[in-house]
């Protein structure tokens, strides 16, 4: 039982770079694709590829804390990080791209806004992600001691508008942004029955202090 324990206390030294292997492997498919010319419209693919990339990522980082969780390995953790900035990282790519299409002029940008809602949420959620991205550091960490855990809650509020972002642009076929959307309210449930979880043996405790 001792060793099994120590054993999941430990992360194997390859797993990171197993990870940044799998993460690598969209952006090198994205890329030759490109290249090579197979896609009708490159900006829309790279537009539509990126943010489905961000997305995915962003979910797959909220699912790090309950698999640790339900298979006693919180060495897990470790992992969240690197998922949270290729995350990130494709999430710059999708604003950069649509900065280009735009031309970055503002009255082009103003007068999407107001014929397409749905970049208002997808421009938000990427405004709550920069902030966890240059406070992803042990550094930062140590600096904003407890306030760094309560920052990187809006992970949450950015997977929400993420997710909101992309029911909104889809036209037609909303299997896609359902099965996101479904997996996002799992994760959301689950965080809320552990914090619920979390709380009754607080109370509990305060109760019994009183005379």
């Amino acid at each position: 039982m001792v060793l099994m324990t120590s054993w999941r206390q430990r992360l194997p030294a390859w797993a990171p770079a197993v990870v940044f292997g799998l993460c690598l492997v969209p952006a090198g498919l994205t890329g030759f694709t490109l290249w090579q010319g197979l896609a009708a419209d490159p900006a829309d693919y790279l537009t539509r590829q990126s943010g489905w990339w961000a997305l995915a990522l962003l979910l797959l980082t909220l699912l790090v804390r309950p698999l640790a969780h339900h298979l006693h390995w919180p060495a897990l953790m470790r992992l969240r990080r690197q998922l949270g900035l290729w995350s990130f990282a494709w999430a710059v790519v999708h604003f950069a791209v649509y900065l280009l299409l735009s031309g970055g002029e503002w009255p082009v940008i103003a007068d999407d806004i107001r014929k397409s809602p749905y970049i208002v949420l997808g421009f938000a959620a990427f405004l709550l992600l920069l902030p966890l991205a240059l406070t992803s550091t042990r550094a930062a960490m140590r600096r904003l001691g407890k306030n760094w855990q309560r920052l990187h809650r809006l992970v949450y509020a950015a997977a929400i508008l993420a997710a909101w972002h992309f029911w909104w642009l889809t036209k037609s076929d909303l299997r896609e942004p359902a099965l996101f959307a479904g997996g996002l309210t799992l994760l959301l449930a689950w965080r809320i029955w552990r914090s619920g979880r979390k709380a009754v043996p607080r109370r509990a405790g305060d109760g019994r202090q009183k005379p």
